[in-house]
């Protein structure tokens, strides 16, 4: 019996899943993640998790548009156990149907939504709150030489970041190029191997 509902968003082969809560006196159980959901969404099982991380913000903080260099590639699944945040999902693969697109999702404790990010499509979010915690299963292992950033600012991409509040960027994320550099300079993914990585997740 499926506890997890599916969504597609904006971003071609991006969904997010929202399960079901179970509250009593005692507190709430959830389930984030239900594979027979996942596979009949996707058309494949989840990646195999070589990673999982997560991270901390105080409100008002702003991580990305982050993504991995393809070749390698990376798939995220993520949710935010603790506080919220406004998460967004970026397309910058170039041949993609939604490239340039993005889509946002609020992620928090109360709903306990989680969001599918496939190879080659960019992430960020705005904490919320303080003491947000976001939680990532990854495809790869982490490498900072494969991992790059598009502007989370860039008027070209132009996300709707929280009305009255300044985001709090780190510097690599206020250096970070815009969409039109990041293609000019050859760094951002083809939507044709994007696909392919994640097609050998079939053989998981």
């Amino acid at each position: 019996m499926p506890i997890v509902k599916a969504d597609p968003l904006a971003v071609a082969g991006a969904f997010v899943f929202t399960p079901e809560t179970y509250p009593d006196e005692r507190g709430v159980f959830v389930s984030h993640f239900q594979e027979s959901v996942f596979r009949a969404t996707l058309g494949h099982p989840l990646f195999a998790v070589a990673q999982v991380s997560h991270s901390r913000s105080v409100q008002g903080v702003a991580r990305g548009i982050h993504y991995t260099r393809t070749p390698p590639g990376a798939a995220k699944y993520v949710h935010c156990p603790t506080g919220r945040a406004y998460d967004f999902v970026v397309d910058l693969r170039i041949g993609s149907p939604s490239f340039g697109r993005w889509d946002a999702v609020l992620l928090d404790p109360l709903h306990h939504r989680a969001v599918y990010l496939p190879p080659g499509v960019g992430h960020a979010f705005v904490a919320l709150a303080a003491d947000t915690v976001m939680t990532y299963l990854l495809s790869r292992e982490y490498d900072p030489d494969n991992e790059l950033a598009v502007s989370l600012l860039d008027p070209a991409v132009a996300l709707e970041l929280p009305a009255q509040m300044t985001p709090l960027l780190s510097r690599r994320d206020r250096q970070a190029r815009t969409l039109a550099e990041a293609r000019a300079a050859g760094l951002l993914p083809d939507y044709a191997a994007c696909r392919a990585i994640e097609q050998t997740f079939q053989a998981r």
